[in-house]
Order: C-alpha cells, then structure tokens, then sequence
C-alpha cells in the first residue's frame, strides 16, 4: 500500500460538518476493508484560516482513494501520491 494524500478546500465549514466529514471517511475505509480492499484513513490537517484541509490514506491505488471519497460524498480537488513524515 501507498500513502495518498486528499487535498480540500472546506471554506466556511463548520466544526460539526468537518468531524461528520472525518467520520464519514473512517466509516468508508472500514467499509471497504470489510469488502476485501486494502485502504484505510490515516489522519486530517484541517487550517481553519483558509479552509484547507489535508486527509491522509493508506491504499492501493489513486483511483481507489478517489472511489472511497466519491463513495462517502466528500469534497476533494484532487488525490496525490504522498510521504507520511510522521516520526
């Protein structure tokens, strides 16, 4: 599996629909798994400044993290191959 990075802009949403929105993801990645599909959520970076938001994915495919996304109805402007830096 590879690490794709999610990138959105959520100007102006609300705290509530950004935790509905990381639910949604979770609860998606779990549903696929139950489905065979290796994915999974890995964590978001939300700035509340701008509205930018970054979602980490552990998946097989560009494509696959797109569907999930598409899936679970989240915003997304695109879905990039990535490097999780965490120490």
């Amino acid at each position: 599996m590879s690490v794709y990075m999610v990138e959105r802009d959520l100007k102006g949403i609300s705290m509530e629909d950004l935790a509905g929105a990381q639910k949604a993801a979770i609860a998606k990645a779990a549903e696929m798994r139950g489905e065979g599909a290796e994915i999974s959520y890995i964590r978001s970076t939300f700035a509340p400044e701008d509205g930018r938001c970054m979602c980490l994915f552990d998946g097989e495919s560009a494509a696959q993290v797109q569907a999930l996304n598409d899936a679970a109805g989240l915003p997304y402007t695109r879905v990039v191959p990535a490097l999780d830096l965490t120490p």
